[in-house]
């Protein structure tokens, strides 16, 4: 087998066994006492266990003792039991004797005189007695080591225990790099609320002359990505004071009462700072409605939470500090927590409009070269629904995919597959046969036709068969407006255009597949939304769905309505009655524009995906010019 190392030719041996025999010694003074001791240790098991008489050629005793009679032996050296003798030819020899008997008397038993050698007695006795001494007095010195480094632990272990209770909130100094509101976009209202804080904690003097008091908290409420966290972090920047940042979580424990002490700690370090401001990050961990009726609840974290509603508006009240908290179930939290006193301030973050997507976008692309030609008021239209940290992930996703094709700028074709990206996952590339292409084409191009057709419909933004997730094709239809209220004449066209696929399915193959079960499970939601919570059906305005009582010590609770069985059939009815209506309406339009059918289809064969103007040359006019009249 060939050596592949590369050799030194220096030292002549590899490079990388030279790093095996390389190591630093930290030579503090207590290493230095600890190397010393190991070597003093060493030292003496070499000169106690040391047998010189080894490196000689040995001879018995009879045949020495006879050499010494001959006078061939010049010295003998006596140690303990052995024998080291030197000839006049200066050759040495080793030998043992009896451990009784001194040397003189055995050469005496010989009948040799002990005068005609030279005898030279070494005694060995104090490396053995140091190495009994060792022996017996080392695993003592070891074992009161080992008890001293188990109490140094447990002591360590102590101290650990008492910090249990000590705050872990970070500290936002002036020299932590700063997040401004300049930083935020898509919650102006959001970020007009928390100036006002700023400003009470700037020019207190301004409001306390009207009488005003400062906001005891701020509550962040809204969906996740939309930019709670980085507004109190802006919060941070703006504030010329400090910023204790704590998530919801780091207040619990396993040992009982450590949150309620944490929260004790928290609230004394920010009153010795003040004027400070406490943010709690995802606060209904801690927050939530204590237990209501028979069941119990969790004493540790309902203590954490009674020790925040006496430290925010107790008997001894908080001056000068200001907490803000965000959470993404506001409807969790407990009412003492969210009365005035407490939390004054309730904000809501939606997911951005238009405008705020713009400017969102403006924010994030910063650093990023991007061509002249992208149409950034397509770019807010695309992205409807889009919270700020799916843009913000839409824009890097878009940057990756420039650089993954050695581009100097983000075209708007990456803009659009990041878009697509974020919304539907990555592109998959599934082995299918022609027929389920085909299968799949039509069912995309039928979802396509009645969008179209239909005028109250959103237009048709992209086609494509390339599968996406848990899809094997998908049509975009991205609302060109933020939609506030939801009509019953567009819910009902929003069902026809889910049951296109399928209607299209019966009428090209005559056939069925299981393509359609997502769409049939949006459509059932959505007609039983409409009859049990909207009141849009025959049987009146009445909601037969869970409703959220309020008990008389402002608990709240969901309420399971009772339905009788009669009232569920007329439900069941209802929800059947308007599946088959637009399910129909799906079928007759598909019937009256089956080639413009066969057209898209054959299409998206051939290219997987067609845009807004491929489709719509296809159809031969745009959206708006199609009213369809009534069936």
């Amino acid at each position: 087998m060939p050596n592949n190392k590369k050799v030194n030719p220096k030292n002549g041996y590899p490079k990388n066994l030279k790093k095996i025999f390389e190591f630093k010694v930290n030579l503090t003074p207590k290493n230095i006492f600890l190397w010393l001791i190991i070597g003093f240790i060493i030292l003496l098991m070499f000169v106690g266990s040391r047998d010189v008489t080894k490196l000689f050629p040995e001879k018995s005793l009879s045949t020495l003792v006879g050499d010494i009679k001959s006078g061939q032996v010049k010295k003998v050296e006596v140690m303990d039991t052995k024998l080291l003798a030197t000839y006049k030819d200066d050759k040495i020899y080793s030998s043992h004797k009896e451990g009784q008997d001194s040397f003189d008397k055995t050469l005496s038993n010989f009948g040799v005189d002990p005068k005609s050698v030279e005898i030279k007695v070494n005694d060995t006795s104090g490396g053995a007695l140091w190495l009994n001494i060792l022996s017996n007095v080392l695993p003592l010195v070891l074992m009161v080591g080992f008890f001293l480094f188990l109490i140094r632990q447990a002591r360590g272990a102590q101290d650990t225990l008492f910090s249990f209770g000590q705050s872990r909130a970070k500290l936002f100094s002036k020299d932590t790099p700063k997040v401004t509101f300049a930083d935020v976009a898509g919650v102006d209202e959001a970020k007009m609320e928390l100036s006002e804080v700023v400003d009470f904690l700037k020019n207190p003097q301004k409001y306390q002359a009207l009488g005003a008091r400062t906001p005891k908290g701020v509550l962040l409420v809204g969906p996740s990505g939309t930019g709670k966290t980085l507004l109190a972090r802006a919060l941070a920047g703006e504030a010329k004071a400090p910023f204790f940042s704590m998530a919801g979580s780091e207040f619990m424990e396993m040992l009982v009462g450590v949150g309620a002490s944490r929260v004790r700690d928290l609230f004394n370090t920010a009153k010795k700072n003040s004027p400070a401001i406490i943010f709690i990050d995802e606060i209904d961990a801690i927050g939530r409605m204590r237990s209501v009726g028979v069941m119990g609840g969790h004493d540790e974290r309902e203590q954490t939470l009674n020790q925040i509603l006496v430290e925010m508006d107790g008997f001894t009240q908080s001056e000068n500090v200001i907490v803000v908290a965000a959470t993404n179930r506001g409807d969790l939290l407990d009412p003492a927590l969210l009365r005035p006193g407490r939390f004054d301030r309730r904000v809501v973050l939606d997911l951005p409009d238009i405008e705020g997507r713009k400017a969102i976008l403006n924010i994030h692309v910063k650093g990023k070269p991007v061509a002249k030609d992208v149409d950034w008021d397509k770019v807010a239209k695309r992205t409807v629904g889009f919270s700020g940290a799916d843009l913000a992930n839409m824009l890097n996703e878009a940057a990756i995919l420039a650089a993954r094709k050695n581009q100097t700028e983000i075209l708007m074709e990456d803009m659009e597959e990041a878009a697509t990206k974020v919304k539907l996952g990555p592109e998959k590339k599934r082995l299918q046969t022609d027929l389920d292409r085909k299968m799949t084409a039509y069912h995309e191009a039928g979802h396509a036709i009645v969008t179209h057709i239909l005028p109250n419909m959103d237009p048709v933004h992209r086609i494509s068969i390339v599968s996406r997730g848990m899809a094997l094709g998908f049509t975009l239809i991205p609302p060109q407006k933020d939609r506030i209220h939801e009509t019953r004449t567009h819910l009902l066209e929003e069902i026809a255009s889910m049951l296109g696929g399928r209607a299209a399915e019966e009428l090209i193959f005559n056939e069925m597949t299981s393509g359609a079960s997502n769409d049939i499970d949006k459509a059932t939601m959505v007609a039983r939304e409409m009859v049990v919570e909207f009141g849009m059906s025959t049987l009146g305005p009445i909601n037969f769905g869970p409703t959220m009582d309020t008990t008389e010590w402002g608990g709240r609770y969901y309420n399971e309505t009772q339905v009788s069985q009669e009232m569920q059939s007329k439900i069941d009815r209802e929800v059947k009655l308007i599946i088959d209506d637009c399910y129909k309406k799906a079928q007759l339009i598909l019937k009256k524009f089956k080639n413009k059918l066969d057209l898209v289809a054959e299409a998206l064969i051939k290219r997987e995906t067609l845009e807004r103007e491929d489709f719509e040359k296809l159809i031969g006019y745009p959206k708006p010019a199609i009213i369809l009249a009534k069936a």
